[in-house]
């Protein structure tokens, strides 16, 4: 980043010197004339891939993902095929536990994925095929998080993928209800409620602290932690780059 600081203003001093001999009368070699552009774009470039670099070592990935990844894997397979992004089942894990897979909230959630028991017992109800309710069993944890996610998914169209997997995990965090109040208000007021950044995300009608936690939910998986585990090896590419 210093380098391509460094760079900047080298261009700059040369672009200014340039244009002095041309007030001066002063014919420059057409190489001079280029120069300054050049030197102020690696300068851009070098400082944007510094940024993002950056930006992606902001996410220590703990090692315990490693032991879990076959899991999560499998479970993204499973539910989307050859279009499946591990990288955002794990973003999401990430969040929510942080990967700890014996990780229990002070509300009660539970688990790799932080289910709450009612939930949790209800998605065994609702898709046989997870077999019985087992939050601390991390295989279960990453299979469930996944058939949840794809059922939010089609219950919560977007326009865009972006806005679909936004809406479908700010309802897995904070319930469809206050969604679906949410993209109401943002309709009503002139938004489109089927975007979700820089429109429905801007409506609130839960509590203060509920709309900062649901809002933070999303765009770090979807801004943050998505990326930075593409970054790493894991399958799959940022929906909402």
């Amino acid at each position: 980043m210093i380098g391509g600081l460094l760079l900047i203003l080298w261009g700059a001093m040369w672009l200014v010197a340039g244009w002095t001999a041309q007030r001066m009368g002063l014919k420059l070699p057409r190489w001079r004339e280029w120069t300054p552009y050049f030197l102020l774009l690696a300068g851009v470039v070098i400082i944007w891939l510094g940024a993002s670099s950056a930006h992606a070592q902001t996410v220590r990935i703990p090692d315990v993902s490693a032991r879990l990844r076959l899991q999560v894997e499998q479970a993204s397979a499973e539910e989307w095929g050859v279009d499946s992004s591990p990288a955002r089942l794990a973003a999401q894990l990430h969040q929510e536990s942080v990967w700890n897979a014996n990780a229990k909230s002070p509300a009660g959630a539970e688990g790799l994925a932080q289910f709450m028991p009612a939930t949790g017992r209800w998605l065994s109800a609702k898709f046989p095929q997870l077999g019985p309710y087992d939050p601390w069993d991390p295989a279960w944890s990453a299979r469930a998080a996944a058939v949840y996610d794809h059922w939010l998914l089609t219950r919560n169209p977007g326009r865009g993928a972006c806005s679909n997997w936004a809406f479908a995990l700010s309802a897995y965090n904070g319930g469809e209800s206050m969604l679906r109040r949410e993209q109401a208000l943002a309709q009503a007021n002139g938004r489109d409620q089927l975007r979700w950044f820089d429109n429905t995300a801007d409506y609130r009608v839960r509590s203060t602290s509920a709309f900062q936690e649901n809002r933070a939910y999303v765009k770090r998986i979807l801004l943050t932690l998505e990326p930075a585990y593409v970054a790493a090896g894991w399958g799959g590419k940022a929906v909402c780059t």
